[in-house]
């Protein structure tokens, strides 16, 4: 079986290939990425082809895609900072990025999609856990661009004839993610600082909540699909139903590195949701034996990775 991860060479799709590459019956996996934010050294030790190009290009795709059996899209222009300072590249890699993968599966027959989309569209809409079924209500334009993102691949999908599953991911975290950019995401940063023995930034009163997934566990469900050819005609949240605020995050950073954290507070930035969680229902539906990662040991895996740069 031939796997092509768009991303591939991103925070996520590093730790994918990794989990494609040695799973039975997957023999050949492609990464594509134009390593905009995604770094070649993901992939050391991977047996995985990394490809560099532009998923907005119909001839990279022309490239990658013949005789693969399974797409994984996760190659998207992340942040929801990034896409209020430019809505247009991020709708462009995006919204148009997405059609034009699904444009090349098209071509090339490719039978089965995963797309990433995101926690992000559930935006203004306070009810908690967030199921499913909730009207998405964006607040920002990268939510829009994964409302985009799997909507349309549900569409192609049901108008095409082939299967997907468009996942719902919940702040992910874990190595590879790195921090040291303004765009970082909340875990890396708070590790790096907190490594460094300085004050980790703290976004508002730290009371916003989370449902922070570790990314070992997403790469294993995403596994089980691509092997399984899993597919939905609704999305699916990716995560499971954790909830914790920011200074809860904090103590449990603290308990894994044994010390206090010193941290200082800054205005909320705009575009942010106040509360974060999962429903869980339809992932375990399709997968009632997978185990996460509890937030503590994710949080040491990833503190292990800042330490000494191995993936566990």
């Amino acid at each position: 079986m031939k796997v092509v991860v768009t991303g591939g060479a991103g925070f996520i799709g590093g730790n994918l290939c990794r989990s494609l590459s040695v799973a039975d019956g997957i023999d050949e996996v492609i990464a594509l990425d134009d390593l905009s934010s995604g770094a070649a050294a993901n992939l050391d030790g991977v047996q995985a082809s990394l490809v560099v190009g532009d998923l907005v290009d119909p001839a990279v795709l022309d490239e990658v895609l013949p005789g693969a059996s399974s797409v994984v899209h996760l190659g998207a222009r992340p942040s929801v900072p990034r896409s209020l300072e430019d809505p247009m590249a991020s709708h462009t890699a995006n919204a148009t990025g997405t059609l034009q993968v699904l444009e090349g599966m098209r071509r090339h027959q490719v039978p089965h999609v995963v797309v990433a989309s995101s926690s992000s569209v559930y935006g203004a809409n306070p009810e908690l856990p967030k199921h499913e079924g909730l009207v998405p209500m964006p607040v920002s334009p990268y939510a829009v661009t994964k409302l985009a993102t799997e909507s349309y691949a549900l569409a192609h999908a049901a108008c095409f004839g082939f299967a997907s599953l468009a996942c719902r991911f919940f702040n992910v975290f874990g190595p590879l993610q790195t921090a040291g950019h303004a765009y970082a995401a909340v875990v890396p940063a708070f590790v790096a600082a907190a490594l460094a023995g300085e004050p980790v930034t703290v976004h508002g009163d730290g009371g916003q909540t989370r449902d922070f997934t570790y990314v070992g566990s997403v790469t294993e469900v995403i596994t089980q699909v691509v092997l399984g050819k899993v597919s939905s005609d609704r999305p699916v949240n990716l995560a499971f139903g954790g909830r914790s605020s920011l200074l809860e995050l904090l103590a449990v950073l603290e308990g894994v590195l044994g010390h206090p954290i010193d941290r200082v507070h800054v205005d909320s930035r705009p575009g942010d949701v106040r509360d974060s969680q999962a429903d869980q229902t339809r992932l375990r539906a399709l997968f009632p034996d997978i185990e996460p990662m509890p937030l503590a040991e994710g949080l040491d895996r990833t503190v292990r990775w800042f330490r000494t740069g191995a993936v566990t």
